[in-house]
């Protein structure tokens, strides 16, 4: 409706259509038209507008109940009803909505189309945004009414207001929304250094930077079969570089362990076999004796021979020297 929270103060010609919207039919005919005059002028009055002492004031008054009465309804009855069926998105551009508006009901009131009531006319347009913006939030869950309004740029005082929450509760959300927006900028940057490269060469460069998927999806401009398949495609590689580090582990442990028992030469076995005796005369505590091995390049073979059978090394030897 007109009457609103647009106006700090409302315009005497809002307050006198308010009045006469009030009024019966049967108010404004015959004898009891004059009464009513200086009933709505009294009324007026006690509202602030001085209009029963003021020949202007009180000949806009007498203007605005002829003109309805000419009509035969009220200006707000038009304005309201017009006003009532705005959608938000009717709305988007307060004012191309009052130009619309205006357009629809001016010829029947052309009134309105005067500058200064066309001006109270876009605040009420730009409320009813507001009113409508208020209440799509308050249907929404969880944080996602604060971020719309945040969003639409609405005045924290009227958010805070309006959705029953705290000045913390705001600047928290608040917080959130700079975050993402600065993970955004980063995305951006990301994104230009990979500009003319593939889809799946982009999908890869954000993944690999640790950027979300639904931040791919909507910044990259792929859709989530895209992901998958570099996911897939990145999952076979790790396989593949996992295979192959366990094979070169494996390389590397049978390298440092030596060859087996039974490929390792006669004469080398007893020169093994002596080294291993000298380094248990120097200790024999099982893990000094296996580091001082390795460190001689001794196989894991004999070492463990050595630490678990000592007395086979010299039946090992026996044999070694025929």
């Amino acid at each position: 409706m007109a009457t609103s929270d647009a106006f700090k103060k409302k315009p005497l010609w809002l307050s006198i259509e308010e009045n006469i919207l009030a009024l019966d039919s049967q108010d404004l005919s015959g004898g009891k038209l004059e009464p009513t005059i200086q009933r709505v002028a009294g009324l007026l009055d006690n509202a602030g507008f001085n209009v029963s002492r003021h020949g202007g004031n009180l000949l806009k008054l007498r203007w605005a109940v002829d003109k309805a009465v000419k009509v035969g309804k009220p200006l707000l009855e038009d304005l309201n009803a017009a006003i009532a069926a705005f959608s938000l998105e009717d709305v988007a551009d307060p004012h191309s909505a009052t130009n619309k508006l205006l357009d629809d009901i001016g010829e029947t009131w052309p009134e309105l189309k005067i500058p200064e009531r066309r001006a109270d006319v876009i605040k009420l347009v730009k409320q009813t945004r507001l009113d409508l913006l208020i209440a799509k939030a308050k249907a929404l869950s969880g944080d996602e009414s604060i971020r719309l309004l945040i969003e639409e740029e609405v005045a924290s005082e009227v958010i805070t207001s309006a959705l029953e929450i705290s000045e913390e509760k705001l600047e928290q959300v608040k917080a959130e929304i700079k975050k993402e927006r600065a993970e955004k900028e980063r995305v951006a940057t990301l994104l230009e250094a990979v500009a003319g490269k593939s889809e799946e060469e982009k999908v890869r460069h954000l993944y690999d930077n640790n950027v979300s998927e639904a931040l791919i999806i909507e910044m990259a401009g792929v859709d989530q079969g895209a992901i998958d398949a570099v996911k897939k495609a990145m999952e076979d590689e790790i396989k593949e570089k996992q295979r192959l580090a366990e094979e070169e582990a494996a390389r590397k442990k049978a390298a440092a362990e030596g060859p087996a028992l039974e490929d390792i030469p006669p004469g080398e076995l007893a020169d093994y076999i002596e080294s291993i005796r000298e380094i248990m005369e120097f200790s024999e505590e099982e893990k000094e004796i296996r580091v001082m091995c390795e460190q001689s390049s001794i196989p894991k073979c004999l070492v463990d021979i050595a630490v678990s059978e000592p007395d086979r090394l010299d039946e090992l030897e026996k044999n070694a020297e025929g």
